[in-house]
């Protein structure tokens, strides 16, 4: 089970809160985020604003190191949750390659090197909205926070999603809502027996 989305829609937060409310209720969950903190993780950050391709091979190789971890949790019947997937690399270097065989070619890489989540959650939110919660961190941006990275990722994100069988959240919710909204959604999912990503 994954959180997608671009950076300010309050991924973590949601992750920490269903985290939260899925162990008061007897289930194992095993929470993961995207980069790692391994030197895999360090090295994708590092290079995350370079040319697309070395940034998206960058997180690819973090994202296969995690795949025991992933693997390991299955087995042992947790809800395996993910701030971030490979998904994210397919929304912000994957719609910066100028091709589209590059583009499928990076999506193939992505499915051989990891686990599938079997649901993935976009967290919407609106560009404004996203900068100005980034700018309220206090922090200088990142290179990969830049409005026109921020805009392209969004618009991918939104194209994934009609594509594909994800749950889709207004982000602009508070943290409290934007739980309760996520747990009515995904709770047929997990009494349905789906205990995270697929092969």
């Amino acid at each position: 089970m994954a959180l997608e989305g671009i950076d300010g829609t309050g991924k973590t937060t949601l992750q920490r809160g269903l985290a939260r409310v899925w162990r008061a209720a007897g289930h194992r969950v095993v929470t993961l985020r995207e980069p790692s903190d391994r030197a895999s993780g360090r090295r994708a950050r590092a290079v995350s604003a370079g040319d697309p391709w070395t940034a998206a091979l960058a997180f690819t190789e973090d994202r296969r190191g995690s795949r025991p971890d992933v693997e390991a949790a299955l087995r042992r019947g947790a809800i395996v949750l993910l701030d971030r997937s490979f998904y994210s690399t397919l929304a912000y270097q994957g719609s910066a390659l100028p091709s589209r065989r590059r583009r499928t070619e990076l999506e193939r890489m992505q499915r051989e090197a990891t686990v599938a989540p079997d649901v993935v959650v976009l967290l919407d939110l609106p560009l404004t909205s996203a900068l100005a919660r980034l700018s309220g961190r206090g922090s200088s941006l990142e290179p990969t926070e830049a409005r026109d990275v921020l805009r392209r990722a969004a618009r991918t994100y939104r194209q994934l999603a009609r594509r594909a069988d994800w749950i889709r959240l207004d982000a602009r919710l508070p943290a409290t809502e934007l739980l309760r909204a996520a747990e009515r959604r995904l709770s047929p999912r997990l009494q349905a027996g789906r205990r995270g990503p697929r092969r």
